[in-house]
C-alpha cells in the first residue's frame, strides 16, 4: 500500500497513465492526439540553419475543445525515464505548421500543429494537460517512444542461373 501512496504523490492530479500515441487522449474538457514525433539534428534551410544543443524531437498534436468554454493551453513537458523534465521550446522558427504560443481553443474548436523540444535522444513521456490552473490542473501522460527512422535498401535482385 506504500508503493501505492508514493506513486499517487508524484502523479496527484494524473488520471489514466497509460496512453500511446495514436490513442484518444482525453483530459477535462479536452481531447489530444498525439500523431507523429520526427528526430531532426537541424531545422530550417541549408543557408540559415537552427542547431539544437542535444536533438529536436518534433511532435504533431491535435486538440479539441469538447467543453462549453475557451480553453487556453500551457506549453507541454517532456518527462525522461531518468526523472528529467523539458518544457517546449517557444521558439517554432523552422518548425513547418508549429503549434504556436497562444492557444486559446473554442468550444467545439480543433487545433492541430507540431511542438517542439531539445532533448537528448531518447524514449519519454509528453505530460498533456487539460488546461486548468494551479491545483486543479489535470495531467496525463502520452508515451513517446525513441523511433528512429531507418533508412531503406534497395532489395538486391536474387540471383538467377550461372553459366
Amino acid at each position: 500500500m506504500a508503493v501505492l501512496t508514493l506513486a499517487g504523490c508524484n502523479r496527484q492530479n494524473s488520471l489514466r497513465l497509460d496512453y500511446q500515441m495514436g490513442d484518444r487522449v482525453p483530459v477535462g474538457p479536452l481531447v489530444y492526439n498525439v500523431v507523429e514525433t520526427v528526430w531532426r539534428s537541424q531545422l530550417g534551410d541549408t543557408f540559415k540553419p537552427r542547431t539544437p544543443q542535444e536533438r529536436f524531437l518534433l511532435i504533431s498534436v491535435s486538440v479539441t475543445n469538447s467543453g462549453g468554454q475557451e480553453v487556453s493551453l500551457p506549453m507541454l513537458m517532456l518527462e525522461g525515464g531518468n526523472g528529467q523534465s523539458y518544457r517546449e521550446s517557444e521558439n517554432g522558427e523552422g518548425v513547418d505548421n508549429w503549434f504556436g504560443l497562444l492557444r486559446d481553443v473554442s468550444p467545439a474548436q480543433t487545433q492541430q500543429g507540431r511542438i517542439l523540444f531539445d532533448v537528448p535522444l531518447s524514449s519519454y513521456k509528453l505530460r498533456l494537460s487539460d488546461g486548468g490552473q494551479g491545483v486543479t490542473e489535470k495531467y496525463v501522460w502520452v508515451n513517446v517512444p525513441l523511433r528512429m527512422d531507418v533508412d531503406t535498401s534497395v532489395d538486391a535482385p536474387a540471383p538467377g542461373p550461372t553459366r
